[in-house]
């Protein structure tokens, strides 16, 4: 019996040093051209999904009047613009160079439309880790989040002074 518990131990740490030795030798490449390492993408999904949790269940305090989309048109070009990219449908300078890759949120690529607004509300408020995506609390009021997150949810459907304000230069 303890010749095969320290098989096992053996074994497992054989295991830990082969893997040691695969990446201390540059066997992932930690480049930003490098690409997703096996089940990157997945972990970090269910890790977000986690960690959002119930909070993507949570609906907004504001309507999604004409007025608060607006507001969320000028808070997104001031804040979110210049990573997520505009209205143009250009990605920014930044979102080429940055691992993982910045997602453009507006028209006319998908976006978050599909995500619920609670959910968007939790990742511009909390910020994501190991990525550029930086945490407004803090820095936006809670309505401006809300704004900002009904803005991105309504992306496909804004009417035509949103679609403006979202052009514009500030």
């Amino acid at each position: 019996m303890i010749k095969f518990l320290v098989g096992i131990v053996v074994g497992i740490c054989l295991v830990l040093l082969a893997g040691y030795l695969f990446v201390a030798r540059g066997g992932i490449h930690m480049s930003t051209a490098g690409g997703s390492l096996p089940m990157e993408h997945y972990l970090a999904q269910t890790a977000l999904s986690a960690s959002i949790g119930k909070s993507a269940q949570e609906q907004s305090p504001l309507p999604s009047d004409e007025a608060n989309l607006l507001a969320g048109a000028h808070i997104y070009q001031q804040s979110c613009g210049g990573c997520h990219g505009r209205l143009d449908g250009k990605p920014s300078g930044l979102a080429k160079r940055v691992y993982p890759n910045i997602p453009p949120l507006l028209p006319p690529g998908e976006g978050v439309t599909d995500d619920p607004v609670g959910e968007t509300h939790w990742v511009i408020k909390n910020g994501i880790r190991f990525s550029a995506m930086p945490s407004f609390d803090g820095k936006l009021t809670e309505n401006e989040l809300w704004q900002v997150s009904l803005l991105l949810r309504n992306a496909n459907k804004l009417s035509a002074p949103v679609q403006e304000a979202l052009r514009s230069k500030e």
